[in-house]
């Protein structure tokens, strides 16, 4: 397939990059810089600036792109380029794909979203029936996931990827807390019986593959693990394989001196299911969170040990 990709360059992005073109896909990166290399195609997504003849011919778009919610504090600029890197990239590959004629239309948009959709389910089980929930992050899920919706209008199918929590060694959610739990100063957040909506690195890039060549799939997908677990057992999970103790907690009042107001998202409870997957017949190579860890852990690279 000829696929071009939104978000090439960050965690995810430069994962599910690398797999295509090892299974002989040829992926052609956005980039906002001018081009440099002839798998680059410079676009403004801040201004929807992206001409739609280059996307003739392409099988299919991936867009991940967007700003890392947890990589800084949420002033309230911070919080408004969360939303807008998300809103308007995804508008502008979006409407470019519209304006195409029908027969130069990519088939298929992987578009990025995130389990945030569901808000705090508590210790409900969810599928992706369930309604948005409230917070933040819920609504900036709700608007982005809106903003796909010419591509789909147009007649292109869209698969809405609602991501849980990465499980690496090098990014996602286990890189800023490795150093700790080598330490043996691995802690619970809060009480710890909030729910955690995992998913081991392999498994998001096999789903993502997976969707890419199902046509009968389409609208959101949770790509999570199967069997959710909460961040008590996370942490003890982690500190199993670590062999380290995991027995702190950090107590909720400390991550809202750290964290400001990310903090009540982190300690929100997501009990989220993989129905799509599930249905569809997807099978999950670590359907377990220990041996999703522990394949975090030995695939890691040394500079990442």
């Amino acid at each position: 397939m000829r696929i071009v990709m939104a978000g090439a360059s960050g965690f995810l992005g430069t994962t599910l990059a690398e797999r295509l073109r090892g299974g002989g896909h040829d992926v052609t990166r956005l980039v906002r810089r001018p081009a440099e290399a002839p798998d680059e195609i410079t676009w403004n997504p801040s201004a929807g600036q992206l001409d739609p003849a280059t996307l003739v011919s392409a099988d299919a778009v991936i867009n991940l792109a967007g700003a890392g919610v947890g990589d800084k504090r949420w002033t309230a600029r911070y919080k408004s380029l969360i939303r807008s890197s998300r809103v308007d990239s995804t508008g502008t590959i979006a409407r470019a794909i519209r304006q195409l004629p029908a027969e130069d239309r990519p088939e298929v948009l992987l578009q990025s979203s995130a389990v945030g959709w569901y808000g705090d389910t508590g210790d409900r089980e969810v599928t992706e029936e369930a309604p948005a929930g409230t917070g933040f992050l819920a609504d900036v899920c709700r608007v982005w996931e809106a903003a796909a919706r010419p591509a789909e209008d147009a007649g292109t199918r869209v698969v809405l990827l609602r991501t849980g929590l990465p499980l690496d060694a090098n990014g996602g959610l286990l890189k800023p807390q490795m150093p700790l739990f080598r330490l043996g100063a691995g802690a619970k957040l809060g009480g710890g019986k909030q729910w955690v909506p995992w998913i081991a690195l392999t498994d998001w890039l096999d789903a993502a593959e997976f969707l890419l060549a199902r046509d009968d799939l389409a609208g959101p997908v949770n790509i999570v693990g199967p069997r959710p677990v909460t961040n008590a057992a996370l942490t003890q999970a982690l500190g199993k394989v670590l062999h380290r103790p995991a027995l702190l907690q950090v107590p909720g009042i400390a991550l809202q001196v750290a964290l400001g107001e990310f903090a009540h998202e982190a300690l929100r409870s997501q009990r989220v299911l993989p129905g799509v997957l599930n249905r569809a017949g997807f099978t999950f190579t670590h359907p377990d969170v220990e041996s999703a860890l522990r394949a975090a852990i030995d695939d890691q690279s040394p500079a990442a040990a």
